[in-house]
């Protein structure tokens, strides 16, 4: 694929060029919660608008129902990017109508301008490729240049992701080509030991992602909500924890996988548990008790890995050379159950080899818990693109940005 750089080489002053970004951030009513995936796509914004490009920004955020929704409006998103660039950004209050097009319109060479959410408009995530390419035209009246730098985004067969990019000439961002160079670090010619530690709420999400790494990775270490499910099918109690008992056959064979090729499959030793969940919002202290993997109560729901694990994990973290890490190991946002995530971090930081933090709720984790985001190999903006890469899925935006 062709990248900016490229892009730069062929001049970019005065052209109108579309940067399909992700600025997908949590908010808290209307305040940003974490700007990560925001600064990661600075680069690519500011060396355009440096070089005289009438730059275009363009996102979704957030899942709403293709129809405008004040909820899940860009305007946060635009403001801090700003902030950011040192300098203002334009908004347009729609995504091809009549605000787009005068906003695109009225920018001087250098100046940045910034979409409202793509997802307000159906067209953008529809299955109907007639749908979707409607809306895709309609963008790209608005552009004569696609740079593609929203991983996060790239997988998803969506109007702005897939179909934009076969309107225009198409260069891949500073950010995708950072990311896909990293993905391949973990799929082609790995450094051992890899090790790759997974958590997160729901086994599902992970079970392809689980399939191709028991042929390739040295050790697996399981945390989070989706533990539990490999605790019950190994025929423990796990009481109220989070549980998709219908993922335990296919979680039992996994485990049996794991023991004839080889690869280690560690589970957590002793877990925290609670009568009830955490109050996320008032973080009041819920005093939680630690019990062995195998020994939770009936009546009580595992909320995050235990001082032992703790220890286990960072032991088998140690002399890595690759790690992946996807999914925190509790409920990290509330102080009670935020060690294990932050031990899993802190044995990431002390690793002497190649890390990545696969985006999403880990990389969101290790901003939370004031770690420096540097020490880190690199810190992914897309979880599930990231996942569906190590699947050896083919992600439909990578795809339409090659040639």
């Amino acid at each position: 694929m062709k990248t900016i750089d490229e892009l730069l080489a062929e001049g970019v002053s005065g052209k109108r060029v579309f940067v399909r970004a992700d600025l997908n951030v949590p908010l808290d009513g209307g305040t940003i919660t974490d700007d990560g995936r925001i600064r990661a796509v600075l680069p690519t914004v500011k060396a355009l608008a440096d070089a005289g490009a009438k730059v275009v920004v363009a996102s979704h955020l957030g899942r709403p129902k293709g129809a405008p929704d004040p909820a899940f409006s860009l305007a946060p998103a635009a403001s801090r990017l700003g902030e950011l660039l040192g300098g203002p950004v334009a908004f347009a209050a729609d995504t091809v109508g009549d605000s787009a097009k005068a906003t695109v319109a009225d920018l001087a060479d250098g100046q940045v301008a910034v979409l409202e959410n793509l997802r307000f408009n159906a067209g953008e995530t529809s299955k109907d490729d007639a749908e979707r390419g409607a809306f895709a035209d309609e963008l790209a009246s608005l552009a004569d240049v696609y740079v593609g730098d929203g991983f996060g985004a790239v997988h998803r067969k969506h109007a702005s992701v897939y179909d934009l990019p076969a309107r225009l000439p198409h260069y891949a961002g500073y950010l995708i080509a950072t990311e896909v160079g990293v993905l391949k670090k973990l799929t082609e010619d790995v450094q051992r030991p890899y090790v790759v530690a997974l958590g997160g709420a729901k086994v599902s999400d992970k079970l392809a992602v689980i399939d191709q790494l028991l042929g390739k990775a040295d050790r697996l270490l399981i945390g989070g909500g989706m533990a539990y499910t490999f605790l019950k099918a190994k025929g423990y109690e796990v009481g109220i924890s989070l549980l998709q008992e219908d993922q335990v056959p296919a979680v039992k064979e996994y485990i049996e996988r794991a023991e004839k090729s080889g690869v280690e499959l560690v589970l957590p030793v002793d877990v925290l548990v609670s009568t009830e969940f955490p109050d996320l919002k008032a973080k009041a202290a819920t005093h939680p008790t630690t019990v062995a993997a195998d020994a939770i109560p009936a009546d009580q729901e595992g909320l995050d890995i235990g001082p032992q694990t703790r220890t286990l994990y960072a032991s088998k973290l140690a002399d890595a050379a690759t790690v992946f890490w996807n999914g925190p190991m509790g409920v990290f946002e509330h102080p009670d159950y935020a060690e294990g995530t932050r031990a899993v971090a802190q044995a990431l930081v002390d690793s002497k080899g190649f890390s990545v933090v696969g985006g999403g709720d880990s990389a969101a984790a290790v901003r939370t818990l004031g770690f420096d985001e540097n020490a880190f190999g690199h810190i992914s903006t897309g979880g599930g693109a990231s996942l569906e890469y190590l699947e050896g899925k083919t992600l439909p935006g990578l795809a339409a940005l090659e040639d």
